[in-house]
């Protein structure tokens, strides 16, 4: 009977300890976009631009993850900066994709002041358990190549200081042929927006699926 009752015990221990371990493994994942107009759906129905996209996505493949997008129009990595120790507190996401530098670039901000403040932005993710995908810009040929070769070199400089995934570029097979954008020729068509989340999500996925 001692022998049956240890039996019971150890079972029972086992049942709770993978019920705990289980129920561990599917809670949800937050994931949260801190972007400009090109994650914010400028111009773009509800539901069409990548972000929306990213979260459809997931759902098909079973992924139980949910996205806050926090991207705001002309948002700049100086205004990202500002607002992600709240969204951090607010939201305690799992997963933070910085998709920001295009309106630094565009204005012709010095690139080192736009690198320290995507830096510090990566270190406060990090710093809250969160994994970061940086979702990287290139700028147009006329900026001179000085300074698109540094504003490029800024994302994969800083990828590889903080050991996080890189996008290059995120309208790789977008930027290349005009018809993909609207009429300011800046923001991409919804049906560009399938190749946008194409380019980002083989660099995504690893960080919901762990």
């Amino acid at each position: 009977m001692l022998a049956l009752l240890k039996n019971w015990t150890m079972v029972a221990v086992a049942a709770l300890a993978w019920a705990a371990s289980g129920s561990a493994y599917s809670a949800p994942k937050t994931v949260l976009v801190v972007g400009d107009s090109l994650s914010a759906e400028y111009g773009l129905a509800r539901g069409a631009g990548w972000v929306a996209l990213l979260e459809q996505r997931m759902k098909r493949e079973k992924i139980d993850a949910h996205v806050v997008n926090a991207s705001i129009s002309g948002e700049t990595t100086s205004g990202g900066r500002t607002r992600l120790p709240a969204l951090l507190q607010q939201h305690k996401p799992d997963v933070v994709v910085l998709e920001l530098g295009a309106n630094d670039g565009l204005r012709g901000l010095p690139v080192p002041a736009a690198e320290d403040n995507l830096r510090t932005m990566i270190q406060l993710a990090q710093q809250n358990k969160a994994k970061v995908l940086l979702v990287g810009m290139r700028m147009p040929p006329n900026y001179g190549r000085a300074y698109t070769e540094r504003f490029a070199g800024m994302y994969k400089n800083l990828a590889g200081t903080y050991k996080v995934p890189l996008v290059p570029f995120m309208l790789d097979g977008v930027a290349q042929d005009p018809a993909n954008f609207q009429a300011d020729r800046m923001h991409p068509l919804a049906t560009a927006h399938p190749t946008i989340l194409n380019n980002i999500w083989p660099q995504f996925a690893p960080l919901v699926k762990r």
